[in-house]
C-alpha cells in the first residue's frame, strides 16, 4: 500500500513560512528592551530632570523633552495649537500618545517606547524577508548591533524604518500599491525614504518596468495626500514649519558643514550659501548613482542602490544625530553583509554616540573636565563620515564587479528587486558606444 503525504493547505503554508522568523522576532524583541533598559538612569533615575547627567549618563532622548517644549503637557494638538517641527507621521504617534498618556511625562515616554519597539520587531522581520531564507540572520544586525541599541529610542526614527523596510518588502513580492502607501506614510513620518523612490525609479529605467512602478507611485502620492492633507487644511502654517525649519536650519551636530565652519573652512564655511552647497554635493554623489545604476555591465541589486542614495543623503546633510545609523543599518547590511566592513563602522557610530554626549558635557563650564573639546569630538564625527564612504566605495565596488558581492550566490539575482529580479535590461548608458568601439 503506497503511502502519500498531502501539500499543506495555505494556512499551514503561511505558519510554516512564519515560524523560522520567530527567532529572530524574539532576539528583536531583545534588542528593544536592551534599550529601553540602557535608558534607565533618566527613565528611572531621575536624570532627564537634573541637567548634564542625562549626557553623563548617556540616556538623552528627545521624546520627554518634547513633552513640555511642544506643549503636549497642556492639551495642545501638534501643528494645530502646538509647533511641530516633524512631519506629519511623528505628529500623529505625539498626539495618539498624548490621548493615551492622561497628562503624565513618563508615561507619553513609556507608550512611545512601546511604539518604537514593536516597530524595531516589524522592521527586523522586514529585513530578514527582504534578505531572503539564506541570508534572514543578518537582520541580526539591525535588532542587536550596540549602535542600534544606544539609539533606539532618542527620536521616533524606528517608525519610518518599520514603514520603509515594509513598503520594500512589498515591492519585492509585487504588491505594488501595498509598496507605494507605506513608502508614503514612511516619507510621511521622516523624509529619508524618499531616496528609495528615487532607487526605484532608475532600476525601472534600466529595466523599462514602468506600470509596477507607476503603481506605485499613483498610490504613493495618493497616501501622501490623505495623510498630510488633513493637517494642511487644518494648519498650513503648522503643517509647512518641517519645511521651513528644514530648509532655515543652519549648521549642527554631526554633519561635516558643522566642521567646516567650526575651522572656517573657506568657501564651505559660508552659512549664508548652505542650502545650496549642500544641495549641489547631494546632487553630484546622485548624479553619480545615477550613471553607476544605469551604465554598470551587470544591473545593481535595489538593496545597493538604496543604501548608496541613502548614504549620499546622509553624508552632505546638514545635521547627523545618533540616531541616523537607524535609518542606514538595515540596508547597509542588505547591501554587503560584511561582518569585518560593518564591525569597523559600528565602532565609528558607538564613538560618536559617546563622543556627542561628552561634548555637550565639554560645553558646561561647571562639568568641562568631564566632557571633551572640539578635537576629540570632531575626530569621532569625521571617523563616522570616513566609515561610511568607504561603505559606499565598496558597495560600488560589488556593483562594478559583482563577483565580488556575497549575495549574488547560487544563481541569485536580486531576490529583493521584485520586478527588477532577473528583468533583462532595456537602458544601458554608453552600451552602444562600447559596442561601436569594439566593433
Amino acid at each position: 500500500m503506497t503511502r502519500t503525504t498531502e501539500a499543506p493547505g495555505p494556512r499551514a503554508a503561511v505558519v510554516n513560512g512564519l515560524i523560522p522568523y520567530v527567532p529572530l522576532g524574539l532576539l528583536a524583541s531583545l534588542g528593544a528592551i536592551l534599550a529601553y533598559y540602557w535608558k534607565s538612569a533618566c527613565r528611572f533615575g531621575g536624570a532627564w530632570n537634573s541637567g548634564i547627567d542625562q549626557y553623563t549618563n548617556f540616556c538623552y532622548t528627545d521624546i520627554y523633552p518634547l513633552w513640555f517644549a511642544r506643549g503636549l503637557n497642556e492639551g495642545k494638538i501638534p501643528y494645530i495649537q502646538g509647533e511641530v517641527e516633524y512631519p506629519v507621521g511623528i505628529g500623529g504617534i505625539m498626539e495618539l500618545v498624548r490621548r493615551l498618556s492622561f497628562g503624565d511625562a513618563v508615561r507619553f515616554y513609556d507608550i512611545t517606547v512601546i511604539i518604537m519597539g514593536v516597530s524595531l520587531v516589524i522592521g527586523v522581520l522586514c529585513m530578514a524577508a527582504l534578505a531572503g531564507p539564506t541570508r534572514k540572520w543578518d537582520a541580526l544586525w539591525y535588532a542587536l548591533a550596540p549602535a542600534v541599541i544606544l539609539s533606539a529610542y532618542i527620536n521616533w526614527d524606528l517608525a519610518a524604518g518599520a514603514l520603509a523596510l515594509g513598503g520594500l518588502l512589498a515591492w519585492a513580492r509585487e504588491r505594488h500599491y501595498l509598496a507605494g502607501a507605506l513608502l508614503a506614510l514612511a516619507v510621511a513620518t521622516k523624509f529619508y525614504p524618499l531616496m528609495f523612490l528615487g532607487a526605484l525609479f532608475l532600476l525601472t529605467v534600466r529595466t523599462a518596468k514602468w506600470m509596477p512602478f507607476l503603481k506605485m507611485l499613483g498610490a504613493a502620492v495618493g497616501v501622501w495626500l490623505l495623510a498630510n492633507g488633513p493637517v494642511m487644511l487644518a494648519s498650513f502654517d503648522g503643517w509647512k514649519r518641517f519645511y521651513t525649519f528644514s530648509s532655515e536650519r543652519g549648521v549642527d551636530w554631526g554633519g561635516l558643514w558643522f566642521f567646516f565652519q567650526k575651522y572656517q573652512w573657506g568657501v564651505l564655511a559660508d552659512g549664508e550659501h548652505l542650502n545650496l552647497m549642500a544641495m549641489i554635493a547631494v546632487g553630484v554623489l546622485l548624479l553619480g548613482i545615477t550613471i553607476l545604476t544605469l551604465a554598470a555591465p551587470t544591473r545593481p541589486r535595489l538593496m545597493q542602490i538604496c543604501f548608496l542614495a541613502l548614504a549620499a543623503f546622509m553624508v552632505t546633510n546638514k545635521v547627523w544625530s545618533p540616531q541616523y545609523v537607524l535609518w542606514l543599518m538595515p540596508f547597509a547590511v542588505l547591501a554587503r553583509p560584511k561582518w569585518p566592513s560593518l564591525a569597523v563602522w559600528q565602532v565609528t557610530e558607538v564613538w560618536y554616540f559617546f563622543a556627542i554626549w561628552l561634548y555637550f558635557v565639554g560645553m558646561d563650564p561647571n562639568h568641562s573636565a568631564q566632557g571633551i573639546g572640539d578635537g576629540p569630538y570632531f575626530l569621532a564625527v569625521w571617523a563616522r563620515a570616513l566609515a561610511v564612504i568607504a561603505l559606499m566605495v565598496l558597495v560600488v565596488l560589488d556593483i562594478l564587479m559583482p563577483d565580488r558581492d556575497v549575495v549574488r550566490v547560487a544563481g541569485i539575482d536580486d531576490q529583493a528587486g521584485g520586478v527588477f529580479d532577473r528583468a533583462p535590461d532595456r537602458f544601458v548608458l554608453f552600451r552602444r558606444a562600447a559596442k561601436t568601439e569594439a566593433s
